[in-house]
């Protein structure tokens, strides 16, 4: 084997370029593969862990007819003023598959402290928001029952929102901030959370009771949907449904160009991010094919190359009694190699590429040492396929010819 190793680097050497070449395509396919699979599988587990920012089991219902971007992100259509507190009651009361939930408001306001403002996302909520949305509270408390009942003027900030209107968050507490007309005091500050599966910053958010809101600072009668936990992630469809039968009969919808409302769960976003993620993974499988592709062609034509230029040398083994067998393995060996070689350098290439697309858009490290090594062993694999015609070109040199000619 070391005899092999040693006549395959001192064959390449002699051809460095070309070598170097036909290596090129196979270490831009594995560096394709490997990136796309690793930034895919990445992606996948980001969208996961956004599916448990969500909250547990979630399903919501909301007011109007929302469309979806092509990234996944709720794209909200114009007002609608028909989603009521007595919808809200009848899909808490009347679905046996919801454990829990609260209806809620969203408007982007800007907030205040004194001469700094700042924009967010306004969400009212009931008191067990956190619980729903798995949402705890790190600094201070959310807003109590008492609270909601009450109309009390408290709320609690986004981490970012927190950040920008203090020099610090941990100073937020106590503080007076402004809504419009309406004075709020801030009792506690969410951790960070990063944006959801909906494509919302959850950092830039501010909650305060939906009662608060709905009758002391907007003076409305209707909301923009409700989240709901179920008891079991495997009651999904049907408690989707439920969730829809309710409403049909609430709004007293009986064509479906009628509807202005929209049931979906966490699951559902998250099918149209892999959706998205499978295209790209097909993409990124296309250009590594191509380079593979090019990639075997380039060292089956440096293997023909190399039986060309070593007639002499595998007439002067055969004549000193080296076997067939032995002249089809040595480049057979070398054709692996080459190819080896390029795979391996392109799997450590896209480990290093990967790492800082991970750093810098903030995606989860992901590694699959499975799939570096296979990408490796299957260069190796793809290199022996291109080199078993030259190999047999070789082990087959007619001894006497080749020792006449030269």
């Amino acid at each position: 084997m070391l005899n092999y190793l040693r006549i395959a680097l001192r064959s390449l050497a002699a051809h460095k370029l070309r070598s170097a070449l036909a290596m090129l395509g196979v270490f831009l396919g594995t560096l394709a593969l490997t990136g796309v699979i690793h930034v895919s599988e990445a992606l996948k587990e980001q969208a996961r862990l956004e599916t448990e920012k969500l909250g547990p089991n979630l399903l919501v219902v909301l007011a109007g007819q929302p469309t979806f971007r092509r990234s996944g992100t709720l794209r909200y259509g114009g007002l609608t003023t028909t989603f009521k507190m007595e919808d809200v009651d009848a899909l808490l009361e009347n679905n046996p598959y919801v454990k829990q939930g609260t209806a809620f408001v969203t408007k982007n306001a800007t907030i205040s402290y004194r001469r700094n403002f700042v924009k967010s996302q306004l969400i009212a909520a009931s008191a067990n928001f956190p619980s729903v949305r798995a949402a705890p509270v790190t600094l201070g408390h959310f807003f109590t029952s008492q609270d909601v009942e009450k109309r009390a003027k408290v709320c609690i900030l986004g981490f970012t929102i927190a950040n920008q209107l203090f020099k610090h968050h941990t100073q937020a507490l106590g503080k007076i901030v402004r809504y419009g007309l309406t004075n709020l005091r801030v009792i506690g500050v969410m951790p960070k959370r990063g944006r959801d599966l909906a494509g919302t910053d959850q950092d830039e958010q501010v909650f305060v009771p939906i009662t608060t809101y709905m009758r002391r600072m907007s003076n409305q009668d209707w909301v923009s949907g409700v989240f709901m936990t179920l008891y079991s992630d495997k009651d999904e469809e049907v408690a989707k449904q439920a969730a829809y039968a309710i409403m049909l009969k609430q709004h007293l919808v009986t064509r479906k160009s009628n509807e202005d409302f929209l049931v979906l769960s966490a699951k559902d976003v998250s099918k149209l991010k892999t959706q998205a993620l499978q295209l790209v993974w097909l993409l990124g499988l296309m250009s590594s094919s191509i380079s593979f592709s090019v990639g075997t062609m380039g060292v089956l034509s440096i293997m023909i190359l190399l039986v060309q230029t070593r007639k002499l040398e595998i007439g002067v083994r055969r004549a000193i009694g080296a076997r067939r067998s032995a002249i089809m393995s040595q480049f057979l060996f070398e054709s692996s190699l080459l190819s080896g070689i390029g795979g391996t350098l392109g799997a450590l290439v896209s480990l290093v590429i990967i790492t800082i697309i991970y750093y810098v858009a903030d995606y989860p490290y992901v590694y699959d040492p499975i799939l570096i090594i296979g990408a490796s062993i299957g260069s190796c694999i793809l290199g022996i396929i291109a080199g078993a015609y030259p190999a047999w070109v070789a082990s087959n040199v007619d001894v006497l010819d080749v020792l006449r000619n030269k």
